[in-house]
């Protein structure tokens, strides 16, 4: 169902926790050409201040009856990782655009499903969401090796890592988060084939330590991980993901090519202030991730809202989140055996 470019596409966003509300503040007052229209949550507290902060006209406890409203052009999915696949083929055989937060699945028999759903309805958008692609930094990186002037990229070393919480919310999250590296890793797993242009995967090996939180012991985990991926022609990345930094969050990248090399986002730094004093050389480290990819996540929204109004083409498809979950499960597997792992 494609969009007159002049009428605003009528949004109803599902999952109010704390990146949905990012998303429905962001659909609310700041994406040219949508309109939040309705909002889906089985929390009252959350409808209530879908309400009052932001004025979404209609409410829903329940995702059919949201999907049921003939007033709605396009969903977006910030609900629980489990919830996501269903829900992605639900909205598409109401006839909605969909846009889901990564990942689509943890399994990837049910992403290539959801493909599969979705190759049914060419003409509806769905967009999995994989904000660094529309970051700044990363898409400035990304022009230059299109453009040759890294020369032929081989190796990206990527990593996202967290600031620590003592309280260890992660660590309760755990059994449903597929792994550090699922939780953490499938950004950088992304980044990589998108910088190298998609080759693809054909054996993963990783390890990883406990350093601070041993009740992630119980569910095979780790707190901190490394994984090296190996392409077809030769390219490799190699990932780091860590809940244990003590100062705050750095997401750094770097893609090495025979003829030059790229990074993006290190020095973790907040902003361009820096001090110098008897006690060092010191600036302020970024929080977390919302710090560091406001930009990147306005962005990521305008362009879903841009490709279901006929504008652009869809920047990201599903199959792109099926590679990252595949790319993510043989690592994953790989720090549980302590092999390599062959990649189908």
């Amino acid at each position: 169902m494609k969009q007159e470019n002049t009428a605003p596409l009528r949004v109803g966003i599902a999952g109010l926790g704390r990146l949905g509300k990012r998303h429905a503040e962001q659909l609310a007052r700041h994406t040219p050409g949508a309109r939040l229209v309705a909002a889906c949550s089985p929390v009252a507290e959350e409808l209530d201040w879908a309400r009052e902060t932001l004025g979404v006209p209609r409410l829903y406890a329940d995702y059919a009856e949201l999907l049921a409203d003939p007033e709605i052009d396009a969903v977006v999915l910030v609900t629980p990782t489990t919830l996501h696949a269903d829900q992605t083929s639900a909205a598409l055989r109401a006839g909605k655009h969909v846009f889901v937060e990564k990942p689509l699945s943890l399994d990837v028999a049910t992403c290539e499903a959801v493909e599969a759903v979705a190759r049914d309805y060419p003409d509806q958008v769905a967009m999995v969401g994989f904000v660094r692609r529309f970051d700044p930094s990363y898409a400035r990186a990304k022009a230059a090796i299109d453009a040759g002037q890294l020369g032929r990229p081989f190796l990206v070393r990527s990593q996202t890592c967290d600031q620590n919480d003592p309280a260890g919310f992660f660590v309760r999250f755990a059994p449903s988060s597929g792994g550090i590296f699922m939780d953490c890793s499938v950004h950088d797993i992304d980044l990589a084939r998108w910088m190298l242009g998609n080759p693809k995967a054909v054996r993963a090996f990783a390890s990883g330590t406990i350093a601070l939180h041993p009740g992630l012991a119980d569910c095979g985990d780790v707190d901190n991980g490394l994984a090296i991926v190996e392409f077809e022609g030769g390219q490799r990345a190699m990932f780091y993901a860590s809940r244990t930094l003590p100062h705050g969050h750095e997401t750094t990248t770097e893609v090495i090519g025979t003829t030059g090399t790229v990074q993006i986002g290190f020095g973790a730094h907040a902003d361009r202030t820096e001090f110098r004093n008897a006690a060092g050389v010191q600036h302020a480290a970024l929080p977390d991730f919302f710090a560091r990819f406001a930009d990147a996540f306005r962005l990521e929204m305008e362009a879903f809202v841009a490709a279901c109004r006929g504008e652009i083409a869809p920047p990201l498809t599903l199959s792109d989140a099926t590679e990252a979950t595949r790319i993510g499960q043989a690592i994953t597997e790989s720090l549980r055996s302590g092999l390599p792992v062959a990649i189908a």
